[in-house]
């Protein structure tokens, strides 16, 4: 089993990748526009103090959503857009990411 720190760094990672290429793509900026560096700190933020980290693998198989609304939708809309292109940018990390999921969800069944 992994450790809670190693998981927390990976959500951090995965996290901060789709960001950066979501502000790339979609507000073509080199480095991140203040809204997406607002996500992105307040994405770090809740990984930080997250207290499931240890029964989870990922935000979105957690069943408490400690976002705030308005960041919640930003969040989504950051996954949705850069969700399918985490394989051509970060290959491995987006199947790590995959396979943490698909394994987390097949334990709940």
């Amino acid at each position: 089993m992994k450790s809670t720190d190693y998981k927390r760094e990976q959500e951090k990672r995965v996290v901060a990748q789709m960001i950066r290429i979501f502000c790339k793509k979609k507000h073509h900026q080199a480095d991140l526009c203040p809204d997406c560096q607002e996500v992105l700190s307040y994405a770090m933020d809740r990984s930080e103090h997250c207290p499931f980290m240890e029964s989870k693998a990922f935000c979105s198989n957690c069943k408490v959503h400690c976002y705030r609304p308005e960041m919640r939708e930003k969040i989504r809309d950051v996954m949705r857009f850069s969700g399918p292109r985490m394989l051509f940018y970060h290959p491995v990390l987006a199947v790590s990411h995959m396979l943490s999921t698909l394994k987390e969800r097949m334990k709940k069944t």
